[in-house]
């Protein structure tokens, strides 16, 4: 590719993610707030690399933390040239590596990978003659796993859990330490490994076996990590592994969306990367294109003063009168496809014309808030807002419920994010199946009549069945089908088209649900949506209750900001004065007063 070619890659690009962009050699930095493009500016430079004959696309490995993740880096860098670069989990190029050494460094085949460590516990627990309920089983396992992705040796875990860590009830450090060891025993004496261990084992093997670490840093020369604030101990000291003492790492996060400290990530890797790595490239995207500016201003004072909070500005914002912002390069799951800077975004359907404030209710109890919440989102959806554009938030999954029973009530499909997988559904799989065996003749007749067809005789038709229920959720799920047939390039066969489902069953790359969508706070985190209903925001629930100290809280606090940013244009905000069964006994969250904004009074 000739370099004026090369260059017309980065004119979908701003200025600072061009910056990013250029800077292909060396340790480098990308600092990205919310909304600011960080996977189109990751996916230019790669593909920019890759033009310029600065990288071979298989000595490159881009690193994310999720399968789905990875299926939409790859995903991104097949149409601008870059299809040959890897794009895995951290597990997954583990586990690749794992297998293919383990015969030469060890002998034999890999170990198998236990999918739940439950049993073994409860097995070491018993050989222990310790008894140990479901629950404990559940926190001992969590123990475990922090242990391996903190990096520590059971000689440093035992100081911690008598310093630093809770013990689950019943179950003291001695007892806790011992399950450990116990557990470890029984995998060595079974030949299995945890899934924490294909990181540990795989690192240890490049450290220890110079031609394991010559040919894995023959491979792979140039690492691009997303949701740098995102890693653990463990993943950072495999990085290391893997880089050797090359200086090639491009790292992209953001420190004031680290959510998973409780699981061992640290975004201390992110905030120190620069003194770790000399002469070490820094870019800040700020220009956020995602959220309308009084949005962005209630992010901004949420996060104000904390340590690597970015200040978010709205991108070519709209007048104060309100409007999306002008330029479209957010590039979550939801939301519409890129366009380059310059490019009007199309509005969310009947959303107001003024870029309206976030707004936050108060409500007698959880009952009532789930009613009000749920009748304000049949409003929106009889407005003409499409009901995949709207998301629910709640910070634990038992709030669920009586959300569910109220959006029933009020007549709105909805999906629980986390729940059955879309390719897992039973009526998805039997469509899929039928697909794929009449994909198998040749067909001359339109994709969508061809794919319809088959979707008929499964129960789909142009227009959605009466209410809802189970013969309404067959239908959204077929029509999801069918809007991806209907999603195709032109002149896209049936087989291609089959083929591409089975690429999606396999990374489980879904489409969307024509459903209002409810997810916790932690599982929104990448997803964006025009319309965010955020719900229990009061003390106990957002700060969760066990959130203890100015390190729970703030993690606390950077939870809600991720739910804030996830909202394009409407953003809602509300809280119960008591729950279900109890007198009113709750307080507004703190971090509502903090961030200035009121509440209205209780109904």
């Amino acid at each position: 590719m000739t370099e004026s070619s090369a260059d017309d890659l980065l004119d979908a690009l701003d200025p600072q993610q061009r910056v990013a962009a250029r800077s292909l050699l060396g340790p480098v930095c990308i600092l990205a707030g919310a909304g600011t493009g960080k996977t189109r500016a990751i996916t230019h430079r790669i593909a920019y690399g890759v033009a310029t004959g600065v990288y071979s696309p298989n000595r490159v490995m881009a690193l994310t933390f999720t399968a789905r993740a990875a299926a939409e880096l790859r995903t991104r860098l097949r149409p601008l040239g870059a299809g040959g670069v890897a794009a895995r989990t951290f597990h997954s190029a583990a586990l690749a590596q794992l297998n293919y050494f383990w015969p030469q460094v060890i002998g034999g085949e890999a170990p198998k990978i236990i999918d739940n460590k439950a049993k073994a516990i409860a097995h070491a627990a018993e050989l222990l003659r310790l008894r140990v309920d479901t629950a404990t089983l559940r926190d001992v396992a969590a123990e475990i796993e922090w242990r391996k992705v903190a990096n520590l040796g059971l000689d440093e875990y035992e100081l911690k859990a008598r310093t630093v860590r809770t013990m689950p009830t019943n179950v003291s450090v001695e007892q806790m330490v011992a399950l450990h060891e116990r557990y470890e025993q029984l995998k060595d004496e079974r030949r299995q490994l945890d899934f924490e261990d294909v990181l540990l084992v795989t690192a240890g093997m490049i450290e220890l076996e110079p031609s394991v670490a010559i040919q894995v840093r023959e491979q792979y020369r140039f690492f691009v990590v997303d949701e740098y604030q995102d890693v653990s101990p463990l993943q950072h000291h495999l990085l290391q592994q893997w880089l050797g003492d090359r200086r090639d790492l491009c790292v992209v996060g953001d420190a004031s969306q680290t959510i998973y400290s409780f699981a061992g990530a640290s975004a201390e890797y992110l905030l120190d990367f620069e003194r770790h790595h000399e002469n070490a490239t820094v870019v800040t995207l700020e220009q956020n294109y995602r959220s309308t500016p009084p949005i962005i201003a209630l992010a901004n004072r949420l996060m104000r003063g904390r340590p690597g909070a970015l200040t978010l500005h709205a991108a070519n914002s709209a007048s104060s009168t309100g409007g999306a912002p002008a330029v479209g390069v957010a590039d979550e799951e939801v939301g519409g496809p890129d366009a380059a800077p310059g490019a009007p975004t199309a509005p969310a359907a009947a959303l107001p014309a003024p870029a309206p404030e976030p707004r936050v209710t108060a409500y007698r109890d959880d009952v009532a808030e789930a009613e009000g919440v749920a009748a304000a989102i049949a409003e929106l959806i009889a407005s003409g807002t499409e009901p995949h554009d709207i998301a629910l938030l709640y910070r634990v999954n038992a709030q669920s419920a009586v959300l569910e029973q109220a959006l029933t009530a009020a007549g709105v499909s909805y999906q629980l994010r986390g729940a059955t997988r879309f390719f897992d559904q039973p009526d998805v799989k039997r469509a899929v199946m039928e697909l794929r065996a009449a994909s198998v003749s040749i067909s001359h007749e339109p994709l969508f009549k061809s794919v319809s067809d088959v979707l008929r005789s499964r129960g789909w038709s142009q227009d959605p069945p009466e209410g809802v229920g189970a013969v309404r959720d067959r239908w959204e799920a077929l029509n999801a089908l069918m809007g991806l047939a209907e999603g195709m390039p032109p002149g896209t066969t049936f087989r291609q088209f089959t083929d591409e489902l089975m690429e999606r069953q396999s990374s489980q790359h879904e489409p969307t649900v024509r459903a209002v969508t409810l997810a916790t706070l932690h599982s929104a985190k990448g997803l964006e949506w025009p319309a965010v209903f955020i719900v229990g925001v009061a003390e106990g629930l957002v700060p969760i209750s066990y959130a203890t100290g100015f390190d729970g809280i703030d993690e606390e606090r950077r939870l809600l900001y991720v739910g804030i940013t996830r909202a394009r244009r409407l953003l809602s905000l509300s809280w119960a004065a008591a729950g279900s069964r109890r007198s009113g006994d709750r307080r507004p969250s703190r971090f509502l007063e903090e961030s200035g904004i009121r509440s209205s009074d209780a109904v």
